[in-house]
């Protein structure tokens, strides 16, 4: 028994754009749209050369656990189980009420076996983040998860909750913990994504542009002035504040 899918990784519209072997990740693109009636081809053309293309994830799962954003699978082949995660009654509130506080679906399917799965394509981009490299833990802003292997996933409370509600943000974010990897959706590609590592200080955004960080910084929403008077002279309103050592994921454009 195996599995051989043809027409994929050796089609010419096709490109790989990234990969984690150790993982059994593939990401891959497609280079032009080849579905289109003639009103459509015109904005096609341009968004290809805008690198505006059709993404997707391959996973070959190796008998490890994989945790998927629901809705997003497309195929499964092989010898593969779906599950929910979700262990008593207890459990089945916590997931539900994490998914409520967080803007993401709180049961996510887990996927076990040995074979392949293939997600939904997405217009956004996908990125690889191995949390090893965040310490062990990484938190992320609201609609940015898409899969993992070998993490926990925890809701985190903002520290300022009155902060959180006045800068339109949520009260909670989704964690990951873990050594394993999670797939970020994100609109923005890897390019114009900084990374500032902060060694007991603090990083101040004006804008929800954070897309991962540390657990370990103290985040909450503040005015950028001690006073209302003084925010409003500013011409500023709140910023997210992040304190403390460890690392934020953001985008500057």
């Amino acid at each position: 028994m195996g599995t051989n899918i043809l027409n994929l990784l050796d089609n010419k519209n096709v490109e790989i754009v990234t990969e984690h072997e150790q993982a059994g990740i593939t990401v891959i693109k497609m280079l032009k749209d080849l579905s289109l009636n003639k009103a459509e081809a015109v904005t096609e053309y341009y968004a290809s050369k805008m690198n505006i293309c059709k993404r997707q994830v391959i996973i070959n799962l190796n008998n490890n656990k994989w945790t998927i954003s629901a809705g997003a699978m497309q195929v499964m082949v092989g010898n593969v189980s779906v599950g929910t995660g979700v262990k008593s009654a207890g459990d089945l509130m916590r997931k539900a009420f994490g998914g409520a506080v967080t803007g993401e679906r709180g049961i996510k399917p887990e996927y076990t076996g040995d074979g392949v799965l293939i997600l939904e394509p997405t217009y956004k981009h996908i990125i690889i983040e191995d949390i090893r490299d965040w310490g062990g833990a990484m938190v992320m802003n609201d609609g940015y998860y898409y899969a993992s292997v070998g993490l926990d996933l925890k809701t985190t409370p903002i520290n300022s909750v009155s902060g959180a509600l006045l800068g339109g943000e949520g009260l909670f974010n989704l964690g990951v913990h873990g050594n394993g990897v999670c797939l970020l959706e994100s609109p923005r590609p890897r390019e114009e994504l900084v990374t500032i590592e902060l060694d007991n200080d603090v990083l101040k955004i004006d804008g929800n542009y954070a897309v991962c960080w540390s657990p370990s910084l103290n985040f909450t929403v503040e005015r950028t002035t001690k006073t209302l008077v003084g925010s409003a002279a500013s011409g500023e309103g709140l910023v997210n504040v992040y304190r403390g050592t460890g690392r934020v994921m953001m985008a500057l454009v």
